[in-house]
């Protein structure tokens, strides 16, 4: 399988001054997917512009035609099961099937305590989720569900007709740990890694690497352990998140050789941030769409 380039486009500017020009764009150069980033503030952007994401999807939805659209990531840390899949089933209806719901466990970032709750442990994120997917995933497939659990509930929550993808538009499961991983093998279509979290400040690549490959093996057992077979699932890595930051974006070559090293290891998407000045994610905006438009055909 040749590998996919997809772009992260995050939802800071107003949609007439750049961000719709930039989601028209994305389908230009060839991406596969454009995702955004599914939360109500967002770390260093907290202060500034930040608008929502399936209202932003839903703008890109009607100014594109092929290009997939999706969620990296939506959480339970704002988001109840019900809400979001009438949300779902609309963009998906809107955008004529070209959505893909990237989901994970959520954070202590400003999602966590925006609704007036205390920000929750690592456990109870862990149990929510453990919750929130498979009832998102029956409200995707079935006309009616009723459900009683110790986080949420439904009452006869009508999702009629569905998604347009069948049986529902696809899961990618962002997890490192064993719940998360176990979750990605029952539900997912794709399983999403920013890789190791630890290494970011003094990591190198190498470690990196090596830290993915441990995640990757662990995802094949949890596949094993309910008899799937891993090579069907997809495997995205969104990248900006490891040792090597913004270094394979400097040029056409250092993005062939890092995207190289990754698929050895058998990721089939891989994700790069849309370039935003003065931040983490600054990158030259020429080698970046040079990157959108060779890197893969350099990939064979």
């Amino acid at each position: 399988m040749s590998l996919r380039l997809s772009t992260v486009i995050l939802p800071y500017r107003r949609w007439q001054e750049g961000s719709r020009a930039a989601w028209q764009r994305a389908e230009q150069l060839g991406f596969h997917t454009g995702y955004t980033y599914d939360h109500l503030s967002w770390r260093s952007f907290r202060d500034g512009p930040w608008f929502g994401a399936v209202p932003t999807l839903t703008a890109a939805a009607g100014v594109t035609d092929h290009l997939r659209l999706g969620t990296l990531v939506t959480s339970p840390n704002f988001r109840h099961p019900v809400t979001l899949a009438k949300e779902l089933i609309t963009l998906d209806d809107i955008s004529g099937g070209r959505v893909t719901l990237g989901i994970g466990a959520g954070g202590t970032g400003f999602d966590a305590t925006a609704l007036g709750q205390d920000p929750w442990t690592p456990r109870e994120r862990a149990d929510r989720f453990a919750e929130f997917v498979p009832l998102l995933d029956r409200l995707l497939t079935q006309d009616a569900v009723s459900y009683e659990g110790d986080f949420y509930s439904a009452h006869e929550a009508r999702n009629i007709p569905g998604c347009v993808q069948r049986p529902r538009l696809p899961f990618a499961v962002a997890a490192t740990g064993p719940r998360g991983l176990r979750l990605a093998a029952r539900h997912g279509q794709a399983w999403v890694t920013t890789g190791d979290p630890k290494l970011y400040e003094n990591g190198t690549p190498e470690q990196s690497v090596q830290a993915i490959r441990g995640q990757a093996e662990k995802l094949s057992d949890a596949c094993a352990e309910i008899g799937r077979d891993v090579s069907a699932m997809d495997k995205i890595l969104l990248t900006g998140f490891t040792p090597d930051r913004a270094r394979p974006l400097e040029s056409l070559g250092a993005f062939v050789d890092f995207a190289g090293r990754h698929r050895e290891l058998g990721f089939t998407e891989i994700v790069i941030h849309w370039p935003i000045p003065e931040t983490d994610f600054a990158a030259d905006e020429k080698v970046f769409e040079q990157i959108a438009m060779e890197a893969v055909g350099q990939l064979g």
